[in-house]
């Protein structure tokens, strides 16, 4: 048995998004999102279900901040819900929005947890998608008027900001594969979407350089770096095309290095105009990693981006996502080597903001949730975060995914990714064995095999 090592002032989180977990859906004045639209569409999600009331945070943050507290967590990362904020997406601010993220965050500081807010984790206000949504330039401005808001109405009790949760989800899943809201299929508007996500997060940075707060700000990537699936020279370029277009597009220019020859050489139409990478470029104080898994890639030229991804031999979590902890320590230091001397910083500090997996996860006769497969993914990925600080990732924190089973967007309530068991009839709350290991394990007792 190793022990799990990490340095004293290691950042232990767990993770959430709004309209995953908050319900209250119509509820204070908030306004609808494409979320709130999309699970409405037939067969867009399982069995139609939608987040109205889903884990019902909105009314129980009290309690789920005392159970983050009896774990021993240190930071709580949640995000704010737009059309709570700003309901038609511009213009008027709703009080009862801003009154309850600082109910929050007041709770969590009680309870001794540093508070780490996204802004944008994919529900946008309905009244902007009818606009055009992300493929609509004019969607930046909005978000800057929102950013603005949050900034001055939440600033004082948010200890760390993140920007934007994977800009590639929200450009490729809405816009070119169709299976998150708003849900087109169409590459062009892809494009415009990513370029615009990206704008957006520089705007935002911009802006917090002027209210002279001091927490951290980064951005959330979930980057896509596979490992070819043979030796061939075409799979090679095929994963590299693979994190070009997943990746790089995101992440190379927001650290200041433009669009990826890769992209360019494509053809891609990236509506790039007269000051929008210096926008992009703006510095930020971390990187956020979200990982789950590695899948092998090769040359397709019948693909849209002349890749695919190949079968794996791997065992599976309950997404049918291959185990790789190999894979995520080579993406940590792909991203540290990648990152470093952006800014003119020698290195950018990394923080996992969210890794984790779901498994078909029950209450047994005793009243427990013995998920033992959860323990061992997480074993298995902490140990890679250990391995790769010993060698030299700055790594600062990890931020489990997630504090409680919720909606799994286009899944519906069919997987469970919590470490808290939520029953959705009853909205009861029971503790997953994984969280008295993340607690031991927080506690510096945490031991792998």
């Amino acid at each position: 048995m190793e022990k799990l090592s990490f340095p004293a002032d290691f950042l232990w989180g767990t993770a959430t998004a709004s309209y995953q977990v908050e319900g209250a859906a119509y509820e204070d004045g908030r306004g609808e999102c494409i979320w709130d639209v999309f699970s409405r569409k037939p067969g867009a999600v399982y069995a139609g279900e939608n987040g109205n009331v889903a884990c019902d945070q909105y009314h129980r943050y009290i309690e789920d901040a005392a159970l983050m507290a009896e774990l021993g967590f240190k930071s709580y990362r949640f995000s704010i819900a737009w059309p709570r904020i700003i309901p038609e997406g511009r213009s008027k601010v709703n009080p009862e929005g801003i009154a309850y993220y600082r109910r929050l965050c007041e709770e969590l500081h009680k309870k001794g947890i540093h508070t780490c807010a996204t802004l944008y984790h994919w529900d946008l206000p309905q009244p902007l998608e009818d606009e055009g949504g992300w493929t609509n330039r004019s969607v930046v401005e909005a978000f800057e008027e929102y950013v603005k808001v949050c900034y001055r109405e939440l600033g004082d009790l948010v200890d760390m900001w993140i920007t934007i949760n994977e800009p590639v989800c929200v450009a490729y899943l809405g816009y070119l594969y169709g299976v998150h809201a708003p849900g087109h299929r169409d590459l062009d508007k892809a494009l415009a979407a990513a370029h615009h996500v990206n704008m957006a997060h520089g705007t935002a940075v911009r802006e917090y350089r002027k209210t002279g707060l001091k927490a951290p700000i980064g951005i959330t990537w979930n980057p896509t770096t596979p490992r070819p699936a043979t030796k061939k020279e075409e799979d090679k370029k095929a994963a590299d095309l693979a994190r070009a277009f997943h990746t790089e597009i995101f992440m190379f220019p927001c650290l200041g290095k433009g669009y990826p020859e890769l992209v360019k050489a494509s053809g891609a139409k990236v509506p790039v105009k007269d000051g929008d990478l210096e926008l992009i470029a703006q510095p930020i104080e971390f990187i956020g990693v979200n990982f789950y898994s590695e899948s092998p890639a090769a040359a397709d030229e019948s693909a849209v981006f002349k890749y695919t991804m190949k079968p794996f031999w791997n065992d599976t979590t309950g997404m049918g996502w291959p185990i790789t902890p190999g894979g995520f320590e080579r993406q940590l230091l792909w991203i540290a080597e990648i990152s470093k001397g952006a800014f003119g910083k020698s290195e950018i500090p990394i923080y996992i903001t969210e890794n984790g997996c779901a498994y078909d996860d029950v209450v047994t006769a005793d009243g427990r949730v013995h998920d033992k497969e959860r323990i061992q993914y997480l074993q298995q990925h902490l140990a890679a975060c250990a391995e790769s600080i010993k060698k030299g990732v700055p790594l600062k924190g990890y931020y489990v995914w997630s504090l409680l089973d919720n909606f799994e967007w286009s899944f519906g309530y069919t997987k469970r990714f919590g470490i808290i068991h939520v029953d959705f009839k009853t909205l009861k709350r029971t503790l997953k064995d994984s969280a008295y290991f993340l607690r031991d394990t927080i506690a510096g007792f945490g031991e792998w095999a």
